[in-house]
């Protein structure tokens, strides 16, 4: 009897072993504090798609990047110290008034509240260019607001890898044009000092430098082929929407068929 009692027990172990085994007591990928249970804690359902805390993050971002930029494009007209200064400044009026009403349509059908007054950081900036003159202030415009659209930039494409919300991704790809227009513009008024910026960058970073070796001195790499479809392949598309140098940002008007603007 032992030993039939014994065997038994072996047995049963094993059939709860493999039990626990083929249904595990909870997905780990769902226990608190994973990303995926953070992302369904800050997410609610709407018609257009769930809507994450990051999408509404973007739409806040998009509408404070407005409430400053703009007046500092305008600032930058009035004052105009270079044709490129004054350049720059009319993008920033002109894509921050049309990026503003698509995401004020957007946060009105997705019920998001939107500031309405630039964050303390950027009142803080509008005073330095306020308070700025001559190359000073050259400087300071061209720097300051190419360092706050680097840093969205990178901020808009990750919203856009993941967003599942359909309003939110047409958002991030009308925000994207509009940026990077403006990055190009005050690139183009040569006062960025791009040494800062990457100094600035690597600042934050704290991953360790990847990518293939740095050159050695004197030698030569050799060249690479080009990448080419087989023969008989044609193809009709452009590479670029525009040309080398330039952002096309034209584009739709906002969709506001159920009228909450006004």
């Amino acid at each position: 009897m032992r030993r039939v009692n014994g065997s038994a027990l072996v047995i049963a172990a094993l059939v709860a072993t493999v039990g626990a085994l083929a249904f595990p007591v909870w997905s780990y990928a769902d226990r608190a504090g994973t990303g995926q249970a953070n992302l369904a804690a800050g997410t609610v359902n709407t018609q257009w798609g769930p809507l994450s805390a990051s999408d509404r993050d973007l739409i806040v971002r998009v509408r404070l990047a407005g409430l400053w930029e703009l007046p500092a494009g305008q600032q930058a007209v009035e004052r105009a110290p270079t044709k490129a200064v004054k350049e720059a400044g009319d993008h920033l009026i002109v894509g921050h008034t049309d990026l503003d009403r698509r995401v004020r349509v957007i946060a009105a059908q997705l019920n998001v509240e939107l500031p309405n007054q630039p964050n303390a950081q950027q009142q803080g900036w509008l005073q330095e260019l306020t308070a700025a003159t001559g190359k000073e202030y050259e400087r300071k415009f061209a720097n300051l607001l190419r360092a706050a659209h680097g840093k969205i930039f990178p901020a808009i494409g990750a919203v856009r890898n993941s967003t599942r919300n359909s309003l939110v991704r047409q958002l991030a790809t009308d925000a994207n044009q509009t940026v990077l227009d403006h990055i190009t513009v005050l690139e183009k008024t040569g006062s960025v000092d791009f040494d800062a910026i990457a100094n600035d960058t690597a600042a934050l970073s704290t991953a360790s430098p990847t990518g293939p070796a740095a050159p050695a001195a004197g030698a030569t790499v050799p060249s690479a082929p080009p990448v080419r479809p087989d023969p008989g392949v044609t193809t009709s598309s452009d590479p670029s929407p525009a040309a080398p140098g330039q952002v096309d940002t034209a584009r739709p008007e906002p969709s506001d068929p159920d009228g909450l603007l006004g």
